[in-house]
């Protein structure tokens, strides 16, 4: 069987706890993988996947403990039980005004939820022919400021088949593997409570400048944003169209509309990102519908070596505005599915 799960340490924290233990998911064939760190927020470090006879590196993420502790970019975070911000981190749900801490002061926000470093643990692992899984949750009991609601936080990691995809391309020939990324999201608690999710991945090609690449969007909604990145009302609907990254600065937020496949009666949109250099095609695949991965931010850093391609189920301060936003009843959960391939 090609795929193999195995494990190496990562190094230990400055705190001075256990070593980190970080899970390799490898397709031993193409030399295709995937890390993953359940202890410090369940988050993805390493991405490698083949095209052709060669590896590319896709994503930009922390090499060390210590960078793990300082990272401010949120660099592969797992966002929950909020992506992006809330204004000033208050926020209005049935009937109650809740404050959640302060972490973007500059702009007096609340961003990115709060799971990024928490713990996750390990439920399960397993190998297939066409899969590697590794299933980790985080169990919250309701005990950080501003959200008293809990709920269990299940992700799963797949280095899979690229065939086996949405709209994935026919690759048995080629050995050719993907990323998904499956979450479920369940509120254990007894109230309803307010709940969406994001990914916050960093996105390279063995990290050529975002200068030499440009990114296809789906058709979509460009939402407008105030001085403090909070959103303020929507642009006229955009179709599908390329946008050359050469100097263009983003770090925008979009509603989505999905497509569709014949052969899949689910909806899903897809984000291209391209090498001008190679034609060397990255794509960032997110399931949508109702309560799905509706919404999307991009976002390029200073250092202009990476392009932060960021699903979303709401839009920037859906607390806030209910833009996406959903409600869990006790036993309920928030779900959805995305994928990353080379083509």
């Amino acid at each position: 069987m090609p795929f193999q799960i195995t494990t190496q340490p990562f190094g230990p924290l400055p705190t001075g706890t256990e070593p980190l233990t970080e899970y390799i998911l490898e397709h031993t064939e193409s030399g295709e993988f995937i890390t993953v760190i359940p202890a410090f927020g369940g988050i993805l470090r390493r991405l490698v996947l083949r095209k052709g006879h060669h590896l590319f590196a896709l994503l930009l993420a922390p090499e060390s403990p210590q960078a793990l502790l300082t990272d401010e970019s949120y660099a592969s975070a797992l966002l929950y039980p909020f992506p992006s911000r809330i204004r000033h981190g208050i926020y209005h749900f049935e009937g109650e005004d809740y404050a959640l801490k302060l972490n973007e002061i500059s702009r007096d926000n609340a961003i990115h939820g709060f799971v990024n470093d928490r713990e996750f643990s390990v439920v399960s692992h397993e190998v297939t022919p066409t899969e590697a899984k590794l299933v980790i949750q985080y169990n919250y009991t309701g005990d950080t400021v501003g959200y008293p609601f809990p709920f269990a936080l299940t992700v799963t990691y797949r280095l899979i088949q690229a065939d086996l995809l949405p709209n994935g391309s026919d690759s048995k020939n080629d050995r050719m593997c993907a990323l998904q990324v499956s979450y479920s999201a369940l509120n254990t608690g007894t109230t309803n409570c307010p709940a969406a999710f994001g990914w916050h991945p960093y996105f390279t090609l063995s990290e050529e400048s975002v200068d030499a690449m440009s990114l296809l969007l789906p058709d979509r909604t460009p939402i407008t944003l105030d001085e403090n990145m909070i959103a303020n009302g929507r642009k006229p609907d955009e179709l599908a169209g390329t946008i050359n990254l050469r100097d263009k600065k983003l770090d925008n937020a979009f509603a989505i509309e999905p497509t569709s496949d014949p052969a899949n009666p689910d909806t899903f949109a897809e984000t291209v990102l391209t090498s001008l250099d190679t034609g060397i095609r990255l794509v960032v695949g997110q399931e949508t519908g109702e309560n799905k991965l509706n919404y999307l931010v991009c976002y390029t850093p200073t250092r202009r070596d990476s392009i932060a391609i960021e699903p979303l189920t709401a839009n920037v301060d859906a607390f806030n505005n209910g833009e996406g936003l959903t409600v869990l009843k006790p036993g309920e959960s928030l779900s959805g599915t995305i994928w990353v391939r080379l083509e």
